[in-house]
Formats: C-alpha cells, sequence, structure tokens
C-alpha cells in the first residue's frame, strides 16, 4: 500500500475525491482508537455477510474459504496484540480489517467481499453484537450482586436499625429490609436490562447504505449465524437506529442512581456519628494529612461515577434529537459513549459487589440509635385497636411526644398515670407497645419489616433470579 498518497486517496470512499483532505479531518474522522474494541464483532459479521453472498452466488466456495482464512488470520493478530494500525489510512475497524485481509489475501479477492455491504449496516451490526454480549457480561455480574445482597439479608435479619424519611429517625425497621430496599430496586433493573437485550439484539446486516441489498442476500441466515434473535425490519431505520444505545444510556442511568443512592446512604452510615456500618480496607483509603481518617472512597467514586453515566445518556440523546434519516456522521459520537458506559458499569457493579461482601455491620450501634419517639405511630395504632379514629390517635400520640420533652422523660419512661392524662383510653398494656422488636414485627402485611415479611421478600428475589439471561 502507497502510504504515500494524498489523505483519502485509500479510504473505502476514496474514488470520488481528487484533492486531499486536512490531516486534522482525517484525525477528527478517525474512529479507529475506540471501535479497535469491536474487532471479534466485524470480523464475524464478515464471515457471516461472506457465506451469506457465497450462498447467493456472488463469490465461489473457494473465494469463501480464503476471505474466511484471511478475517481469521487478522482476529488472531488483534488478539495476540500484533495488528499494526496504519495511521491516515485505517479510519475505523471495518477499513483496517478489510486493508489487512488484502494485504494476506490478495485484493482481487478481498474486495469482493464488501459486495453489496455498506459501512452504515456494519457498524450498526458490530455495535449491537459487542453490546449484546458485554450486556449479558453485565447480567452476569449484576446477579452475583443480587445474590449477595439476599444472602447478607437472610443472615442478618434479626437486627434492627432506625428507618429515615427525611434523613430523622422515623420507625425502626430490619437492616435488612434496609438491604432489600435496594436489591428489589436493583433486580427490577435486572428485568429491565434483560428487555433491552433483547431490543439490542436484533439484525441490521443486509440493509445496505439504507435501500436495501440488491443481491437478494439471507438476512435470516446470517442473523442466525450471529446470534440475532431476529431482524430489523425497515432497512432505512435498520442503519440510522441509535435507539439501541440510547436505550443502554438509559438503564445506566437508572441503575447508577439507584448505585448512587445505596453508596450514599452507606456513606452515611459508615460516618462515626452514625457508625452502622464499616468498610473493608479494601475499599477504603486514608487522608494523606489526618492519620485517623479512613475514607469510604470507593462509595464516593460509585456516587460521582452515576453523575457521569447520567450525562452521557443527556448529551447523546440531545445529538439525536434533530437528525434527518437516515445515517448522519453525528452517529459516530455513539461510540464512546456507548464503550465508556458498559465499561464504567460494569466497573461499578463489581466494586458494589465487593463492598456489600466485605462490609461489616455493627448491630450494637444500629440499636443504640433506636430512640422511643420512633414508636410514636405504635402509640397511635394502639388507639385505633382501642377503637379511636386513626386522625384522632394521630394528635393524641403527639401530645404524649409533647408530654415527654416538655418533663425531660423518655417516652417509654412515662408513667401510667401520665399517659392516662393525655387520654383516659390508655391502659396498662401500652407498656407493651414500647418495644422495638414489637414494633418491627406488628409491620406484618407483605412488603413490611417483620421478620417473615424481609424473608417472603429474600425469597420473592431469588425466584426474579432463576430466570435466565436472553
Amino acid at each position: 500500500m502507497d502510504l504515500s498518497s494524498k489523505p483519502g486517496e485509500n479510504m473505502l470512499w476514496g474514488g470520488r475525491f481528487t484533492g486531499g483532505l486536512d490531516p486534522l479531518m482525517v484525525a477528527y474522522n478517525e474512529s479507529i482508537h475506540f471501535d479497535k474494541h469491536l474487532f471479534k464483532q466485524d470480523i464475524l459479521g464478515s464471515i457471516a455477510f461472506a457465506r451469506a453472498n457465497q450462498k447467493g452466488g456472488i463469490l465461489t466456495a473457494d473465494e469463501f474459504s480464503k476471505i474466511e482464512a484471511g478475517l481469521r488470520e487478522v482476529m488472531k493478530e488483534w488478539e495476540d496484540g500484533s495488528f499494526k494500525i496504519v495511521p491516515g489510512v485505517d479510519e475505523d475497524i471495518h477499513t483496517a480489517n478489510e486493508r489487512r485481509l488484502g494485504e494476506i489475501i490478495g485484493k482481487d479477492v478481498a474486495g469482493k467481499l464488501h459486495t453489496g455491504r455498506s459501512r452504515n449496516e456494519q457498524v450498526a451490526c458490530d455495535m449491537r453484537m459487542w453490546l449484546r454480549d458485554e450486556l449479558r457480561k453485565i447480567d452476569a455480574h449484576l446477579v452475583t450482586f443480587l445474590q449477595i445482597t439476599t444472602d447478607r439479608a437472610e443472615r442478618e435479619v434479626a437486627h434492627v436499625m432506625p428507618g429515615y424519611t427525611h434523613l430523622q429517625r422515623a420507625q425502626p425497621i430490619r437492616w435488612s429490609h434496609w438491604v432489600m430496599s435496594y436489591g428489589l430496586a436493583f433486580a427490577t433493573d435486572l428485568e429491565r436490562l434483560r428487555e433491552t437485550v433483547r431490543r439490542v439484539n436484533r439484525s441490521p446486516l443486509g440493509c445496505g447504505a439504507l435501500a436495501g441489498n440488491p443481491f437478494g442476500i439471507d438476512r435470516d441466515m446470517m442473523a442466525r449465524e450471529l446470534g440475532f434473535e431476529g431482524l430489523l425490519w425497515n432497512s432505512m431505520g435498520g442503519v440510522a437506529d441509535r435507539d439501541f444505545v440510547a436505550e443502554e444510556l438509559q438503564w445506566a442511568a437508572m441503575l447508577m442512581q439507584h448505585v448512587s443512592r445505596w453508596a450514599e446512604d452507606l456513606i452515611i452510615y459508615s460516618t462515626a456519628e452514625f457508625g452502622f456500618v464499616r468498610l473493608a480496607d479494601a475499599y477504603s483509603t486514608g487522608s494523606s494529612l489526618m492519620p485517623q481518617k479512613k475514607n469510604p472512597d470507593s462509595l464516593e467514586l460509585l456516587r460521582g461515577k452515576s453523575g457521569r453515566v447520567l450525562g452521557q445518556m443527556c448529551g447523546f440523546m440531545t445529538t439525536l434529537k434533530g437528525l434527518p434519516s437516515t445515517y448522519n456522521k453525528d452517529l459516530q459520537e455513539s461510540w464512546e459513549v456507548m464503550l465508556d458506559s458498559v465499561k464504567t458499569v460494569s466497573d461499578s457493579i463489581q466494586i458494589a459487589t465487593g463492598v456489600l461482601a466485605t462490609l461489616e455491620i455493627k448491630p450494637e450501634k444500629m440499636r443504640a440509635a433506636l430512640d422511643p419517639f420512633m414508636l410514636a405511630t405504635d402509640i397511635a395504632d394502639y388507639l385505633v385497636r382501642k377503637g379511636v379514629p386513626f386522625r384522632e390517635t394521630h394528635h393524641i400520640s403527639g401530645r404524649v411526644v409533647a408530654l415527654s420533652e416538655q418533663t425531660g422523660t423518655p417516652m417509654n419512661e412515662l408513667t401510667y398515670d401520665q399517659l392516662k392524662s393525655v387520654d383516659a383510653r390508655f391502659d396498662k398494656d401500652i407498656a407493651d407497645y414500647f418495644d422495638y422488636e414489637r414494633s418491627v414485627e406488628m409491620r406484618s402485611a407483605k412488603g413490611g419489616t417483620s421478620k417473615a415479611c424481609v424473608l417472603e421478600q429474600i425469597a420473592v428475589m431469588r425466584q426474579m433470579l432463576k430466570s435466565k439471561s436472553t
């Protein structure tokens, strides 16, 4: 290959152009430095396309054999790191692979590979295959995280802690109820992920540049070979569609929002003021100045990465919103956000898994943080069982709280006579309701914080995890 030729002259599209490109434009246009990660998908897609062209009579059996063998040799070079990218020539992974194939088997045969195919369909095919494969790996990481979640929740179901609204102590709950509140949100994310994979896993191969393939290529045959579940049925939409990238980014933003909130709670719970949990050294760092510090950097990074993922989703949706049909170069912006989003989410789930698996809880700190005022609702519920309307019981319970504050007496230490002075319908059995364990066990409707309810939630989630990924 003549590397001294003008920029653009050796490109797949170079025959139309007689003038050279600005060297900065060449670099600005190139995507090889990030789409090289899709070398495997690009080569497998090319083999499937060549096989279908052989079936259609475009290639002879011997030509297909040479193309397949050559492409597999190119794949080995990528895998062992010996593939050499030619700057200014290999503008993307498709160009690079075809250029190298021509060097191995000769340009005459290699030049037939692209018959009837456009890079528009090729890039969409590669991206869908790569994203499908990576999302299945993320599926496995998320399942592992959820298995650890259920195991911890079951093992530590006995421990009671404060539950919060507005970051103020509200009602007693089980630690495991908190664990499962996020666990079930992540389990729903897993369901969304599997639905997303099904929509990603549709084949655009055979759509051409936009109008379809002129050689009657067998699209179903190619789709089966590449593991697609179905076809994209409109060739114009097939090459231009990046909804599958947008949907992955939307899914990632939702997941990372949950990760961020989960991390925020654990950051708070790990402070000296709370002391409910302690992070393992493997997921913490110290201070360069203050030797006593143990910083929850893993959780802070998880919280921070969520903003990055959300920004990628917003940015890419903005890129898409004004594009005319069909393919436009703006769509090249889908590569980098997709690659980075997938890596960020994959790494984040694995870090979260490590944090949760090694986290030490402090049940004595949780119990010490419980406050009798958190049983105010239980006092109201007690009176409801005596036949008092709830709106009235809420007011009465509030007066008990006020009496506790005015006298400086913890609510559970108020005398029977003091309670009777608030409302004559209090009986001596009210003393039984100043009990945190009783309080959580009273929340026994499905989804509540009683032991049986939490164990039921664990069973429900384990059942969700039994279903197979797509």
